[in-house]
């Protein structure tokens, strides 16, 4: 056998996209999708949006990218306007999450090492998480499906259950250097953390003098109705690693840290080369300006009330396939009954019925739309949802 030109690590289906308008796509045949899928979480602004393609265009026709060894006018002005936005003072900007992570991770074990405790390296994360591809990040989650094979791992990581404080409490050692957590679990099954959860992580970090990592690639940028999913538990990180929406669908990411956390990262402890070039910037900024203010976050806030009690509504008719619903915002999971697959739900959806959505654990369907859906986005996904239901062949029981 033959290996394909593009790697064949990606289970493609027969979607073949060449265009987006707004909340579609459109395959190299000409169908049409609605795309509640948004690259999982990254379309934030739909497809084509004038503003962000505009930015685009004009920076890329001014500068593409030079080198972090010259000042970075641009990167500055957009870092500033995250840490007047966050609880951060300072930003690393990468091209993707994974690197946000690991850039995270490194914050945090170089803070305990200038601090004179370099003993102070485990990171305590949690079952069920995802925090990318790289070898460090496949090595804080406890996912045979991504470690398989790649062994040896690196060191220093604990995976303990998530949502269960006691656990995380008891797994912190002399060698802890803190959590690391996903606000909401996004590939784990959309399962937000309890309250009492995540401020129970925060004021064990205070206490013992831990640092608490928040990964809000997915569940972050106002997908959830607040700009940071940590803003409904009324608790702020040390470190946060963003990506996913921060760039619209432009490669872009970034950690964002407090001065004290970040005071170990000095010159030459970290490097990107093109991590926050011009034209990755103004992709970011674009997006920023649109929706990173109060009346973009309540539509967001809005449009998922309304989406999620229309599925709710929905749900009764098809007892067979749908359990319960789950998320925040416009970050939601529907969880299937037994008898029902959501990777096969999710493939009937998008081969019969037109509506792209992406299966994640737990046996959950992700409804992750752009931001910017309106009403009639609204009624045509839970159209789609019902009939696909009503044609949906579970596994018998």
């Amino acid at each position: 056998m033959t290996i394909t030109p593009l790697m064949p690590v990606y289970p493609r289906c027969g979607v073949r996209p060449v265009r987006g308008e707004g909340c579609y796509l459109i395959g190299e045949r000409g169908e049409r999708y609605l795309d509640f899928a948004s690259g999982i979480a990254v379309n934030l602004l739909g497809h084509g949006h004038p503003a962000l393609v505009k930015a685009i265009a004009d920076q890329a026709a001014t500068l593409m990218h030079v080198s972090n060894l010259y000042g970075s006018p641009q990167g500055e002005a957009f870092a500033q306007k995250l840490v007047d936005k966050t609880f951060a003072d300072t930003v690393f900007f990468t091209n993707s999450g994974a690197e946000a992570v690991e850039c995270a991770i490194k914050t945090a074990r170089r803070y305990h090492y200038v601090n004179g405790t370099p003993e102070k390296t485990k990171i305590i994360s949690f079952a069920n998480a995802f925090h990318g591809r790289t070898l460090g990040t496949i090595s804080a989650t406890n996912q045979a499906k991504m470690r398989d094979g790649f062994e040896p791992l690196l060191p220093g990581f604990e995976v303990v259950p998530f949502n269960d404080l006691e656990a995380a409490r008891a797994a912190v050692d002399d060698t802890t250097a803190g959590f690391l957590v996903e606000p909401v679990q996004g590939e784990g099954g959309m399962t937000p953390s309890k309250q009492e959860f995540l401020r129970g992580l925060r004021q064990i970090c205070d206490e013992k003098g831990l640092l608490l990592i928040l990964d809000e690639v997915q569940c972050g940028y106002c997908r959830t109705g607040k700009f940071f999913a940590h803003e409904h538990y009324g608790i702020t990180p040390d470190i946060m690693a963003v990506a996913k929406g921060i760039g619209g669908g432009f490669p872009l990411g970034a950690c964002l840290a407090t001065e004290e956390a970040a005071k170990g990262m000095v010159i030459g402890t970290h490097g990107s080369t093109y991590g926050g070039n011009p034209l990755a910037v103004a992709a970011g900024e674009a997006v920023f300006d649109i929706a990173v203010n109060e009346a973009f976050l309540a539509n967001v806030t809005k449009m998922g009330d309304r989406l999620r009690q229309a599925i709710e509504q929905m749900m009764p008719n098809h007892d067979t396939v749908f359990d319960s619903v789950r998320g925040l915002g416009l970050m939601i999971g529907i969880k299937l009954k037994d008898s029902a697959d959501a990777r096969g739900f999710v493939a009937h959806l998008r081969d019969n019925h037109g509506l792209l959505t992406v299966a994640a654990g737990e046996n959950v369907v992700r409804i992750l739309p752009p931001l910017v859906i309106e009403e009639s986005h609204i009624a045509e996904c839970v159209e789609k949802l019902s009939a696909g239901a009503r044609s949906f062949q579970p596994a018998s029981s």
